[in-house]
């Protein structure tokens, strides 16, 4: 059984990595930007822990040691979660007293904006589906947390079976930027109740990071 398992996994075409990792080392990359007041440590901490982190992920993935290479990357997406969680607050905290300058600001709001997205795009890449390992195992993508656009195509006539199509990292980022922009998953409904829970997560970070930049240009106005 275990071999026939395997014999199918190695004739599907594994879902490329490298789009969620350039994701992953992009919030770090944004975490330079941000004032030290707003980061727990030095700024540039997040990235060196992204990369220490990402390295035995990697590694884990490579030797095909699917536990391992979940549970780190749950830990990696929890550890980034919560830096960004840190920072939206000690910017909420500073608001009143005008610690940052308006460029600041901006620049901070849009930066803790962005991370939002790419960190709510790697938890659902992540479990949707049991994960990109085990998506990796089926011929095509008919169950998930999400409903996308693609399950609900009907096979054409005369194919021998469903549509091959798989969600891949780009249609999680589409799924998490409208839902910070639009604080709704937009064209794919959210089926699974986890999923609802992190939506409702990544909405109020947006708002949060939207309701800080309104309230201080209405202030400078």
């Amino acid at each position: 059984m275990r071999s026939d398992i395997s014999n199918r996994a190695a004739t599907i075409q594994p879902e490329p990595r490298w789009p969620a990792v350039i994701g992953i080392v992009a919030i770090g990359v944004l975490y330079l930007t941000l004032p030290e007041r707003l980061t727990f440590g030095p700024n540039w901490l997040l990235l060196v822990v992204v990369v220490v982190l990402l390295v035995p992920t990697t590694a884990a993935h490579r030797l095909g040691k699917v536990r391992a290479n979940f549970v780190l990357g749950v830990i990696l997406s929890s550890v980034i979660t919560a830096a960004l969680v840190w920072s939206l607050s000690m910017l909420i905290a500073g608001l009143p007293n005008k610690r940052e300058s308006p460029v600041e600001l901006l620049r901070s709001a849009v930066a803790l904006w962005a991370s939002n997205v790419l960190v709510f795009a790697s938890w659902y890449w992540r479990l949707d589906a049991g994960g990109p390992n085990e998506r990796r195992l089926r011929e095509t993508h008919t169950d998930g947390a999400f409903l996308f656009p693609q399950m609900t195509i009907r096979p054409k006539p005369g194919s021998s079976g469903p549509s091959p199509w798989k969600p891949g990292f780009v249609d999680y980022l589409f799924l998490a930027f409208n839902t910070s922009t639009a604080f709704s998953p937009t064209d794919v409904p959210v089926l699974s109740r986890w999923a609802k829970v992190l939506m409702m997560i990544q909405s109020v970070i947006s708002l949060g990071t939207i309701a800080i930049l309104a309230a201080r240009a209405i202030n400078i106005l």
